[in-house]
C-alpha cells in the first residue's frame, strides 16, 4: 500500500468541502395541500389521493424519486401514504404530486370517537408532514397545515 500524495489529499478534501457547501443556503420547499379526492379502497380501509403543490424557491431544480407523508386531523393521525413517482421541481417553479394515502378502520374509529366526544366538524386543523426522496443528500422534508370543514358541518346540520 502506497501513501497518498499530498496533492491528491488536498484535491479530495476540496471536492468534499465543495459538495458540502452546495447543500448550505438552500431555502426549504414550500408545500401546500392542493386537493384531496377519494379513490377505491379495499376492505375496511379508505383511500384518498392527496395532491401536493410543491414550490421550489431556489435557483437549482430539485429532483425526487419518491415521496412519503402522514396526515393528522384534529391532532390525531388519520392517514399515511407513499408514492414511487419521480420528477423534478423546476428552479423557481412548482409541480403537483399526487400521493395515495390509506385511512385504516382504527383511524376512522378514533376520529369518530373524537366527534362523539364533542369535537366540532367545523374549522378542523390538519397537518401534513413528509419527505421528497432525492438520494443520500437530496431528501427534502416538508410540512403543511391548515383548516377545513367536513361535509355536513353547516349550521343546523347536527
Amino acid at each position: 500500500m502506497t501513501p497518498m500524495r499530498p496533492g491528491l489529499t488536498v484535491f479530495l478534501l476540496a471536492l468534499l468541502l465543495g459538495a458540502c457547501s452546495s447543500l448550505i443556503g438552500r431555502d426549504p420547499l414550500k408545500v401546500a395541500v392542493a386537493g384531496i379526492e377519494p379513490v377505491a379502497g379495499a376492505g375496511m380501509e379508505m383511500r384518498l389521493a392527496v395532491k401536493l403543490r410543491i414550490q421550489n424557491p431556489n435557483d437549482e431544480p430539485v429532483q425526487f424519486t419518491g415521496a412519503a407523508l402522514t396526515m393528522d386531523v384534529n391532532g390525531r393521525e388519520l392517514a399515511s401514504g407513499v408514492s414511487s413517482d419521480s420528477g423534478v421541481v423546476p428552479r423557481y417553479g412548482e409541480t403537483v404530486l399526487t400521493v395515495p394515502v390509506t385511512i385504516s378502520a382504527f383511524s376512522m374509529l378514533r376520529q369518530a370517537l373524537g366527534v362523539m366526544g364533542g369535537d366540532d366538524l367545523k374549522d378542523l386543523p390538519y397537518r401534513v408532514e413528509g419527505k421528497l426522496e432525492g438520494g443520500r443528500f437530496g431528501t427534502h422534508r416538508f410540512s403543511a397545515e391548515g383548516r377545513f370543514d367536513l361535509p355536513g358541518s353547516a349550521p343546523g346540520s347536527r
